[in-house]
């Protein structure tokens, strides 16, 4: 028999270990969630600095009305309203793991004003001004996601229409939200470099700092649902996608070296009557409306004329 001293030191190595990947994957400090000029680091963003600095700076010199609700497990979650027109849709938007609202969407927030449409930019839960210190790529801000679209269906009527778009973990939120049940109002989605699953990402950024993904990964889900109190199996973009009833517009750049190109390519072969999937050639992550702002225009004003 193993001796009980040995029992109690495996499980202590393994809550260990466990407790370490949640930090790391999914722990958030308040300290630094505000600094919109954090920008993306390496070859691929630094040309796009000075760009998304003027887009940063416009926004904030815009004017907005500050928004909090509560969430479903009573988090205080805030976002940003920015009107245009009484009779313009609404665009929801979500932004990206360990980012910001400013940054992820200084491209899309000028795209919603060009196009106008009304705009509620969301800060995700443990992000910016929203409380929470744990992020569940998608598990739990996919039923933030639904909040909102109350909120907003309670204050502008219950014919609104809205659209949801989110990019990176930003995307598969509203891709993920699919799952459940979406109000008649929810015209269309927007979807930029989604990943495909928790899993598939966790995993493929495990390999990526050198970890064993097929070792590690048991550890993370498990510091996931006993410090994160949640289960990284819950829902995924591409199981909810199976259930979605409202167009979806898909775009990822191909040389998207953070979340994989060919996640977008899986999740579009599950509803492709569905989803129009649109590549950006030599795009990075999340720039895929910088380097292309033409086209990307383009893409999304004829597939929201089209709903």
């Amino acid at each position: 028999m193993i001796p009980l001293i040995i029992i109690l030191f495996i499980i202590i190595a393994i809550l260990a270990i466990s407790y370490i990947t949640y930090r790391m994957a999914f722990y958030n400090p308040i300290e630094g969630r505000d600094n919109y000029y954090d920008l993306p680091q390496g070859e691929q963003y630094e040309p796009l600095w000075p760009q998304m600095t003027t887009m940063i700076d416009s926004m904030l010199e815009t004017k907005f009305e500050e928004v909090y609700i509560t969430s479903h497990d009573g988090k205080q979650l805030f976002g940003r309203y920015f009107h245009v027109s009484d009779d313009a849709p609404l665009e929801i938007q979500f932004h990206g793991y360990k980012s910001t609202a400013f940054r992820d969407y200084c491209g899309g927030s000028q795209l919603a004003h060009r196009l106008g449409y009304n705009e509620l930019l969301i800060d995700q839960r443990s992000h910016g001004k929203s409380e929470g210190n744990t992020i569940t790529f998608g598990i739990r801000e996919r039923k933030d996601c639904l909040s909102w679209i109350k909120y907003a269906s309670e204050r502008f009527g219950k014919d609104k229409p809205i659209i949801l778009s989110g990019l990176s973990m930003g995307a598969a939120t509203v891709l993920m939200v699919n799952d459940l049940d979406l109000p008649d109002n929810v015209i269309g989605i927007v979807a930029d470099c989604p990943f495909s699953s928790p899993k598939a990402i966790i995993k493929k950024v495990c390999k990526d700092m050198g970890y064993p993904p097929n070792i590690t990964f048991p550890f993370i889900a498990l510091g996931a649902f006993l410090f994160g109190h949640f289960n990284i199996y819950e829902s995924s973009a591409i199981k909810a996608v199976e259930h979605a009833k409202v167009p979806i517009l898909l775009i990822h750049g191909d040389d998207d070296r953070y979340v994989p190109y060919y996640m977008s390519c899986e999740i579009h072969k599950k509803r492709p009557e569905l989803i129009q999937f649109h590549t950006f050639p030599n795009a990075g992550h999340g720039i895929c409306y910088l380097e292309d702002t033409e086209r990307y225009e383009k893409l999304v004003k004829e597939f929201i004329n089209n709903l």
